[in-house]
């Protein structure tokens, strides 16, 4: 039962229109540098805010995001942030106009918005006004030019996760993906990591995004599994949508979680019921740093009388990054050449930098499942020079 009501429950079309096409913002000229500031006075910084949609959660995604961000302002140690918050309402082109007057009233940096198609139209519609854009979209094809994305994204996952079962002794990969936009992102960003390491790629196999189509799926998986020797299953489905039912069925299909290392390119350990799932006993994810993120999640609570929504972190890295460029003292703090530091930056979920193409890396632990608890396995490096990079 646990499988079929969390299908029916699936909010992955919301997801799929994030996904659904590589955005124009990837295509500014990466020339835009960013503002000069004055770092002696209170540095002016729109928070966009997805407020105004009519939409209950995305005003829960709002009143998150904005309290996260202030209390990442409140940790700043002599830096000055005048945080300017607006809310972009529910179309692209009203959070492109929201970013223009963002700009007009003083703005050197935006922060936000969360949805792909909005980040992308911001980018584009301050992209002349040399105006970077620090968006909490986890999607990658709209990063470039002006738009960063914050979001952790398929790739850093994978490459982490690649990276350390080729460590392990799991170097032949089968990719197991759902036939949706999504589930060939999460295909595309495997298939590149296993193609940079040790590992050999041992396949592909796509399933319709369906109780039905994973049901008649789950056959030829095994079957694929035994013809190609595989040694770990590296799955794109989150626990919204196909993991549950594909975590039920593999196993009882023959494909041992004791002899074939199940991997997640998704959280598997929320809702707190995936853990229970046959076949995740002694599986592969990729988490936060949970010592940084679980001081946040404890402070966030004390202070607000509420947990944060899982994407609020993101506002207080943005600050946290922002801050720390302001804090050096240096007009040139908000430019891109700054703003990519190879040193990165701490934030609540742990180190994280922002590369030249757009992308984020971020400093992930690798987490096991054992008796319905997980365990971290790997933990997350606090330095880009550490293990996991």
């Amino acid at each position: 039962m646990f499988a079929v009501l969390q299908f029916a429950r699936n909010p992955l079309p919301k997801i799929l229109v994030l996904l659904s096409a590589v955005w124009l913002a990837a295509c500014v000229p990466a020339g835009n540098n960013g503002p000069a500031i004055n770092t002696r006075a209170p540095v002016p910084v729109a928070l966009l805010l997805p407020g105004g949609s009519g939409n209950s959660g995305d005003e829960v995604i709002a009143r998150a995001l904005r309290q996260a961000a202030e209390m990442a302002i409140s940790d700043l140690d002599g830096v000055q942030i005048d945080l300017r918050v607006y809310n972009t309402g529910a179309s692209p082109a009203m959070a492109a106009q929201t970013a223009v007057r963002a700009v007009d009233e003083g703005a050197k940096i935006i922060l936000g918005p969360v949805f792909a198609e909005a980040a992308n139209a911001v980018g584009i519609a301050v992209a002349s006004r040399n105006v970077n854009v620090l968006s909490f979209s986890n999607n990658a094809a709209i990063a470039g030019g002006n738009v960063f994305v914050l979001g952790p994204t398929f790739e850093n996952t994978a490459n982490r996760l690649v990276s350390y079962a080729a460590r392990q002794g799991k170097r032949n990969i089968l990719v197991v993906h759902d036939a949706t936009t999504a589930g060939e992102v999460g295909r595309r960003a495997i298939e590149t990591a296993v193609s940079r390491s040790p590992a050999r790629l041992a396949g592909a196999v796509a399933y319709q995004f369906s109780q039905e189509g994973v049901v008649s799926a789950v056959p030829n998986i095994a079957t694929q599994v035994r013809s190609s020797g595989a040694d770990a299953l590296f799955l794109t489905a989150d626990t919204a949508g196909a993991l549950p039912l594909l975590a039920q069925m593999l196993p009882e299909a023959g494909v041992n979680p004791d002899s074939v290392k199940y991997i997640g390119l998704t959280r598997w350990d929320i809702p707190p019921a995936t853990l229970s799932l046959p076949g995740v006993q002694g599986g592969w994810f990729a988490l936060p740093d949970p010592g940084l993120n679980g001081q946040f999640q404890t402070r966030f609570q004390a202070t607000y009388g509420e947990p944060p929504h899982p994407i609020a972190g993101l506002a207080y890295d943005g600050i946290a990054a922002i801050g720390a460029l302001v804090k050096a003292g240096k007009p040139d703090a908000l430019t891109r050449s700054a703003l990519t530091q190879g040193s990165g930056f701490v934030g609540v979920n742990g180190v994280f930098r922002l590369l030249p193409d757009g992308t984020n890396e971020r400093g992930l632990a690798v987490a096991q499942i054992r008796n319905n608890q997980v365990f971290v396995i790997d933990p997350a490096p606090r330095n880009f020079g550490g293990a996991g990079f």
